[in-house]
Parts: structure tokens; sequence; C-alpha cells
């Protein structure tokens, strides 16, 4: 497990506070993760930063102690931290209550389709720290419920997808309301160039991005296979593959909400009992059936990708990703809802003949060979006359480049020269003799300088 934990030092060897470091041990924690030993002390320096590590390699806990190891027992709500969905919020209040469960230091999730009287009343009541998704916190901000006039902390978890087209100008707006002297943390399994542009115009000059290559504890107990199925055979070979295993607990990962609602109903016509969850059911459905799943009382639960960021329940056995998803890392954060605590578990990718590529690219990800699983029993069918194909061809998004496909700018090949293009591409049939130029002119200025 050394490529997980820095055996090199014990959490006891970071200075954390006896309460604090009481939790921890309840947790059977000893060793801490790359990225908790490297970015909890400068978290504990007080310096901004922008950490980035693997799925399954602790990032909650990797800004959830410093929090409860600093806060002062007596203030209101001195901590702010975001997350992209409601699922995650409650995920990081459970778990910042069982690692600061002998501290004064108490956390609440305030998240959208809940209670205000319930959620005000947890604010009022003394919470520290507050936990929540970017537009109920604006609410309650907005209502003068919520103030932000003591934060010396704002965490985003997830940052990747907090800073996404969807949340980028709520972020912004609600950053822009914390006029406090404060520490931001950014957390995420992704870091692109443009998120961390975006993320230090909230942060100061000197923040400091700390990466680790550790791999994570999902790669590492998590056998992985594939399944190579039609497209029209996947429901088939979904209940044939569930009803010829016993496992305790599966989670099935779907592309779509409608995806989700056509598999549940799919399960349960073959008396499999099988939930559905995803954004657009009731919050109050939602919470019920994260409470059957915590209690063990759930066999088998279908889900969307916004469930996948906030199911972090022991006692997952065996992950389905029926459709695969467009991003890799996504792939990554479905399966690491099993292998929990320590413990191994299985997950399978339904692969499509479309599909050949994104499989490579999440065996690139991952940096572990997918072995191939085939049931010689079961019986594949011919394409259905009526079956419609997915839009995007079982891809996601724009087609992958394959060696017969052109590239994706005519400027892109060194093959390709003006004499021998094609005049009927370019308007006017005039071929250009070279490049574009990188930034083209402008009558309207901006604030950026005019550009």
């Amino acid at each position: 497990m050394g490529d997980i934990f820095n055996e090199d030092i014990t959490f006891a060897d970071l200075g954390l506070r006896d309460s604090v470091m009481k939790g921890v041990d309840e947790c059977g924690f000893i060793h801490p993760t790359h990225i908790q030993a490297t970015l909890i002390p400068h978290i504990l320096e007080g310096k901004d930063v922008l950490g980035q590590a693997k799925t399954g390699s602790g990032k909650t806990a990797t800004f959830s102690l410093p929090l409860l190891h600093l806060a002062d027992k007596d203030t209101h709500v001195q901590a702010l931290v975001l997350a992209p969905t409601r699922e995650l919020a409650v995920q990081i209040t459970r778990e910042m209550e069982r690692l600061g469960k002998h501290t004064p230091i108490r956390a609440a999730a305030v998240v959208g389709g809940e209670s205000y009287n319930k959620q005000i009343k947890a604010i009022k009541g003394g919470a520290q720290i507050i936990v929540g998704t970017p537009g109920r916190i604006m609410d309650l901000n907005q209502k003068g419920q919520l103030s932000f006039s003591n934060l010396r902390w704002v965490v985003l978890d997830e940052i990747d997808r907090m800073l996404d087209i969807g949340f980028r100008d709520d972020i912004r707006r609600l950053l822009s309301k914390v006029k406090t002297d404060h520490q931001t943390i950014f957390v995420s399994a992704t870091i692109s160039e443009e998120i961390e542009r975006l993320g230090r115009q909230h942060m100061r000059p000197d923040a400091e991005k700390i990466s680790t290559v550790a791999d994570s504890l999902t790669v590492n107990l998590v056998e992985q296979y594939y399944v190579p199925v039609q497209p029209w055979d996947k429901q088939r070979m979904l209940i044939h593959l569930l009803t010829h295993i016993d496992p305790a607990l599966t989670l099935i990962f779907c592309r779509t909400k409608k995806t989700v609602s056509r598999v549940a109903k799919a399960l349960q016509k073959k008396d499999i009992e099988a939930f559905e969850i995803h954004g657009d059911l009731p919050q109050s459905k939602r919470t019920r059936i994260m409470d059957r799943l915590r209690s063990g009382k759930l066999e088998v639960l279908v889900a969307s990708d916004l469930a996948s960021r906030g199911l972090d329940v022991d006692g997952i056995t065996h992950v389905v990703n029926y459709d695969l998803p467009d991003d890799p890392e996504v792939y990554v954060h479905r399966i690491g809802r099993t292998a929990r605590a320590g413990r191994g578990g299985h997950a399978w990718a339904f692969v499509t003949p479309e599909q050949g590529q994104l499989l490579s690219e999440i065996e690139k990800l991952t940096n572990v060979h997918i072995e191939k699983l085939e049931y010689g029993d079961f019986e594949p069918t011919e394409r259905p006359a009526d079956w419609k194909d997915e839009k995007r061809g079982g891809w996601g998004g724009p087609e992958p480049p394959t060696a017969k496909q052109p590239p994706k700018s005519r400027f892109d090949s060194d093959e390709i020269k003006p004499e021998e293009a094609d005049p009927n591409l370019f308007p006017g049939g005039i071929v250009p003799k070279g490049k574009p130029a990188r930034t083209l002119g402008s009558r309207f200025k901006t604030r950026r300088g005019g550009r």
C-alpha cells in the first residue's frame, strides 16, 4: 500500500490536536495518503492551495482534518465548504461528523430540496462549518439567514465540476460576497489549465498547486472487467449478469436519467428489486433511498452520474457501468463507490463495438489492463429492425478520431497540401495557403485590454 499511503509518517506526526486524533484513531487511520501528507501541513500553515489527487485518495479528510483542528468552538460559520451535488455535501458532512466526533466543532449540511427551517436552525444553533451546494448557500445568504462575516476558510470540493459551465457564475457571485480575509482551498481529481486559471482568480497570488501521482484505493482494490455487448443487448446482458451472480449490493450507472428509469423498470419486471436515483427525483425520495442504501436494505440501485458524487457507502460490492461515461475520470468516480474502507470490489463495464478507444482511454488513466469477461451461455441477438442508434455514436461526444477519419483541422496534417485540397471545402473555393492567425481582430473592446 506504499503507493497509496505515505508510510514514512503517521497522522500523529502532522500535529493535529488530541480530540481530532481520537476521531482519526477510531476510524482506523494510521498513515495518511500521499495527498493528505502533502496538503495538510500547507493548510495548517494558512496557505491557499490547489490540491489534485486521484479519486479514492482521501481528499475529504485532507481539508476536513485541518478545519476541525483550527476552527474556534465559539465562532459560528467560520468555514464554508461547497460541493457540486447534494449527495456529496451530505457525504462530506457525515465524514466531518465522524472525524470530529470528539471535538466541539460541528458541521451542518445546507442543500436544496430540504427544509429551510431545519437548516436555518442548524446554522443558528452554532455550526462552525457549513457544507452545501451553491444555490442553497446563496439563497440563505440573500435571505439574511447565513452570514459570511466570520468566514476564515472557503473550500471547493470537486473544483473541476464546480467551475464547470453550469456553476461558474454562481461560484463567482458567491465568492465575491466573501469580504473577510480568508484561506481558500480547492481540491479535485482533475485540474485542467483552464480550471486552475479560473480558480486562481479567487486565491492569493502565492497559492500553491500540489499534485500527487500516487495511486488510489479504487484502482488498487477493484477487480475491473469489461463485457463486450451490442447496445440493443445491454438490458438482457444486465439481467443475465445479475441473475448469475449473488452480489450483496450493486450500483448500476447510466448516462441519462431516461435510461436510469428504463433500466430500473426492466429489472423490476424480472423480479429484481431495483431502485432508481437521479436529479429529477424529489429530494425527500432521494433521501429515503439513500437511507435504505446506508442501512443495507437495498440490493440494486440504478443511478445517474449526479448520484456518483455522493454515494460513499460501505458494503457496495459491485458497480456496473451500463453506459460508459464520456469522461474517464467519471469512470474512476463510479467504480470508487465500491472498495470502501480497504475492502475489495468488482466493477463491470458494458462496452459496445464503437467504444474501444474510450475503453483504452480509461485503461490509460487508471494504468490498469481491464480484462475481458464473456458469458458463453449468453446468446446475442440480431439488430432489431426498429433499433435507433444513439445520436452521439456511443462515444457521448464527438466521434473519437480514427485512422480513417480526417484530422480535426485541415492544417493539422502535413500530408494535406493547399494544392491538393478540395476547393469545395472552402468558402468561395479559395484555398488558404497557410494557417490562420492565432487571434482575430475585433472592433469590440473588453475589459481585457481591448481583446
